[in-house]
């Protein structure tokens, strides 16, 4: 669900990176001049939650949930990781690695951190290194995936440079899962659904798609894009009930897939000719070869959309929004598109919306203040108000100007225990390292 805006021979990108949250409630943009992320609970409005521009020239920027986190990488360092809370406008720490960062995916038990051969897999309570994956194969463009769901923390990543075999990797367990023989050709494209129970992948190639399993890497569905030309996959995304998958590419057409299986258990056609004829070619296709009978096997879209451009990055999400199922695509050109999706007969999206995203629009990040009750000092505080007797012992910790060697003094009491639960704005996660004088540096483990 992320981008890095490049459209070469295209118009001028707008954005230099864009991507949603885990639950497609949030968007976050990058441009020249820093990051802005955006609320997506309307149509036809589309509020502002947060503009910064102390980072200029910003490639990677990720919101936890709709939590106050976000994380950002800029070309001028780009081998530096900034977490940061952007509501009391403090850095809560940072991290540097041994070559450039292309990618960062996270939930709330893990930070994944993917170079282009290697993968850094934190804790995101305390941001400690749990473990560092090593020799993995060219990995160009960052490409993985990693379950938002933290009770099982799935991370899939490219198991080689020349075939689409992917790794499954247990995030929890800090060990492989399996390998999944996707596809013949090099992977483009990762996905999981909300519970990390299937992983959608595609090729190069991008004419197929496919939906396996997990962690048993059993293949579930297999759906066909087109047939006419090669594409690159930009986006491949499941609804958060799993009942559809969206892909988009550089071409103008979006496709959505439905995951449903036809059962043996429907009624009995009466006997007509197109009937027996349909049976009789199902029959054929047992006895013909594989790629051609799979060819007839795979399923095609349910409802597409055309867009009014061609060749641009872009980035899709389902979503619903006020009640109705939605699907949301963000362009490299700095806008955002909504279209109703039929649920029950598919067909062509209907565009209902356009926002341009770099527009003088107004900032809500008071109005969203407004809603909710004061802030508590922390997540963490809020937890500890729990304990009757808070405990004596003290460790390091960030003042609230990140002020490195001058951190304050926090009570361990305050810290929790468990996965960071960050559902609502006014929660802060427990990050408790002293960042010091220099930027921490990735140790290899």
């Amino acid at each position: 669900m992320e981008a890095a805006a490049e459209a070469p021979g295209g118009p001028a990108a707008a954005l230099s990176c864009f991507s949603y949250n885990q639950d497609c409630t949030s968007l976050a943009i990058g441009t020249t001049t820093g990051y802005r992320l955006f609320s997506l609970s309307s149509v036809e409005q589309l509020d502002q939650v947060h503009e910064s521009n102390e980072i200029p020239n910003v490639y990677i920027v990720e919101r936890l949930f709709s939590s106050s986190l976000v994380v950002v990488v800029s070309h001028a360092k780009p081998q530096q990781m900034n977490v940061y809370h952007f509501k009391k406008g403090t850095e809560i720490c940072n991290y540097s690695y041994s070559s450039n960062i292309l990618s960062i995916r996270l939930n709330r038990q893990r930070l994944v951190v993917c170079l282009e051969e290697s993968i850094y897999i934190h804790n995101i309570k305390d941001m400690k290194l749990l473990k560092t994956i090593l020799d993995t194969p060219p990995n160009t463009t960052g490409l993985c995936a990693l379950s938002i769901n933290h009770a099982n923390s799935y991370l899939a990543y490219p198991g080689s440079a020349t075939s689409g075999e992917i790794t499954l990797y247990d995030g929890n367990t800090l060990k492989t899962a399996c390998t999944i023989p996707a596809h013949d050709g090099p992977l483009a494209a990762l996905a999981f659904n909300s519970t990390g129970s299937k992983l959608a992948s595609a090729s190069e190639k991008g004419t197929v798609i496919r939906v396996f399993s997990i962690p048993g890497g059993q293949k579930l569905y297999e759906f066909r894009r087109g047939m006419k030309r090669y594409v690159n996959i930009s986006s491949l995304v499941f609804s958060m009930d799993s009942q559809f998958l969206c892909a988009s590419s550089n071409t103008e057409t979006v496709h959505i897939f439905k995951l449903e299986h036809l059962t043996d258990s429907r009624p009995e056609e009466p006997p007509t000719w197109s009937g027996y004829m349909g049976k009789m070619f199902q029959a054929a296709t047992n006895y013909l070869p594989a790629q051609v009978s799979g060819m007839m096997n795979q399923d095609r879209a349910f409802a597409t959309v055309r867009l009014n451009i061609s060749g641009q990055r872009n980035i899709c999400a389902l979503s619903t929004i006020q009640k109705l199922p939605r699907l949301l695509v963000t362009t490299s050109d700095g806008h955002l598109y909504i279209y109703n999706l039929d649920p029950q007969d598919g067909g062509e999206c209907v565009l209902i919306k356009k926002h341009s995203l770099l527009g003088s629009g107004k900032m809500e990040e008071n109005k969203e203040n407004d809603l909710q009750p004061p802030l508590p000092q922390s997540y963490a505080a809020t937890v500890a108000r729990q304990s009757t007797v808070p405990s004596t012992s003290t460790m390091p910790g960030y003042s609230e100007d990140g002020g490195a060697l001058r951190g304050e003094v926090i009570p361990e009491h305050e810290f929790a225990t468990g996965p960071v639960c960050l559902d609502d704005e006014n929660e802060f996660p427990p990050i408790i390292l002293c960042r010091g004088g220099q930027p921490r540096k990735a140790k290899r483990s």
